[in-house]
């Protein structure tokens, strides 16, 4: 953004653009989204929008953003009610990958339109930053379970464990978003990426062999 909105008339003016270019996507496709066609949209001269915005990718940027910061803090308050209330790991478990699924797959179809374009323009940094964000977030409340003895059977996070959750579980949400899969949002996909979190939060129970 070129500049952050301190009044209230401001902060409107943002949410108008940020309505009216997920409108624009939603019901008349990626192809559609222009500065002009935003601007239209939202009832304001193009000067208007310009003061905030200099392209339409700095418009997705900043919804994208604005999306992933909600989508972390709804997380953080699903975990920390999770812990207090000393629910089972696989009740936790299953909110999570549900609340990933809806937050970057997408609750409905016109909303996937949006959420395949915010794939493919953030950047890695930003993605790999909100990764490992997640992960030390998940840890830390997969260790306050297994001290309260609520996560039998799990063993305590490390650091390869969290690498391997996080990236498993996005990197399947993730595809399934670029390639419009139908089963994105499917009672059989969130099984599967429940079983792959539980199978590799398990505690080893076979002797390695040496």
């Amino acid at each position: 953004m070129r500049k952050q909105p301190t009044q209230a008339r401001a902060q409107r003016t943002i949410e108008t653009i940020f309505d009216a270019t997920a409108q624009i996507v939603e019901t008349e496709g990626e192809g559609a989204l222009t500065t002009n066609r935003i601007a239209q949209k939202a009832g304001f001269s193009i000067g208007t929008l310009y003061q905030y915005f200099p392209s339409k990718e700095a418009v997705l940027l900043a919804m994208i953003h604005r999306q992933r910061d909600k989508a972390q803090a709804d997380l953080q308050a699903m975990l920390d009610r999770a812990v207090a209330e000393r629910q089972p790991i696989a009740v936790v478990v299953r909110d999570l990958v549900r609340m990933l699924v809806k937050a970057f797959g997408g609750a409905s179809r016109p909303r996937r339109v949006f959420i395949r374009m915010a794939w493919r323009l953030d950047g890695h940094d930003n993605v790999t930053q909100a990764l490992r964000e997640g992960a030390d977030r998940n840890a830390m409340a997969l260790g306050q379970l297994i001290a309260m003895g609520g996560a039998p059977g799990v063993r305590p996070p490390t650091p390869a464990m969290m690498f391997v959750v996080t990236r498993a579980v996005m990197g399947a949400i993730r595809s399934a978003s670029l390639e419009d899969s139908p089963l994105l949002g499917t009672p059989a996909f969130e099984d599967e990426l429940v079983r792959l979190v539980l199978g590799l939060l398990q505690a080893d129970i076979q002797a390695k062999s040496a």
